[in-house]
């Protein structure tokens, strides 16, 4: 797997590191422009032998690039398996830049946005089977691509489930988790601070921000390193 640094020192300008992959919409005039380029972007694909997920809007195409067999490996040099930018994800995202760019299509890397759900709890490993069961269908939900419990749907139907600390939080047990791109963020906080929310924690601002409702109710507002540009190189 590799670090955020050097996710941000490959430059990916189209791209966009949120969660646990690389994301990035392109804009489309009609829906056989955006069909044309994901053909081309799947022909790219069988010459690496990987490919990227794909949604076909009115006016978008969307596009994540993660592997599926990234290693992770902890302070003691324990290694698991897990979903994450690899290095074939960004050898495969510079190659659909170049065919965005062949195709004529613009992307708009401050638009893409990533949503998560967390659940506080004492005791992860007793309750993740039911809500894999309830989420899912398939109990191999539970922990997929991940060292812990969470719950992510391999088809990517459903947002990612992960468990937090149930003494972080008060009563609050569910939280959302909103990852949006950089170059946005404070837009983004300063729409839900006018519209009523408050800055509860932006102890780890920029990455996190913690922002409440006027119910008391918070979500945190989560961003990765900006892409390095020639002067920050």
């Amino acid at each position: 797997m590799l670090s955020g640094q050097a996710i941000a020192k490959a430059k990916l300008t189209d791209w966009r590191k949120l969660a646990q992959g690389l994301h990035a919409r392109y804009l489309i005039n009609d829906f056989g422009t955006g069909a044309r380029f994901v053909t081309a972007v799947g022909e790219a694909g069988d010459a690496l032998g990987h490919y990227p997920s794909v949604s076909i809007g009115n006016g978008y195409v969307d596009l994540k690039l993660v592997s599926s067999d990234a290693i992770y490996r902890d302070g003691e040099g324990t290694e698991a398996v897990v979903e994450w930018v690899t290095q074939q994800d960004v050898d495969l995202a510079r190659l659909i830049t170049g065919i965005a760019a062949e195709h004529q299509i613009d992307a708009d890397p401050a638009s893409v946005s990533v949503l998560e759900l967390g659940l506080d709890t004492a005791d992860s490993a007793t309750i993740a089977p039911v809500w894999a069961a309830l989420l899912t269908g398939n109990a191999d939900a539970q922990g997929h691509g991940s060292p812990s419990d969470e719950i992510r749907d391999s088809t990517g139907r459903i947002p990612n489930l992960w468990f937090g600390d149930a003494n972080e939080h008060g009563s609050q047990r569910f939280h959302v988790e909103v990852y949006v791109a950089p170059e946005v963020a404070g837009q983004r906080i300063n729409a839900a601070v006018a519209a009523g929310g408050t800055v509860v924690d932006d102890t780890s601002s920029p990455s996190l921000t913690v922002i409440a409702d006027q119910d008391g109710n918070t979500a945190v507002l989560c961003v990765a390193e900006m892409p390095m540009t020639e002067a920050g190189s």
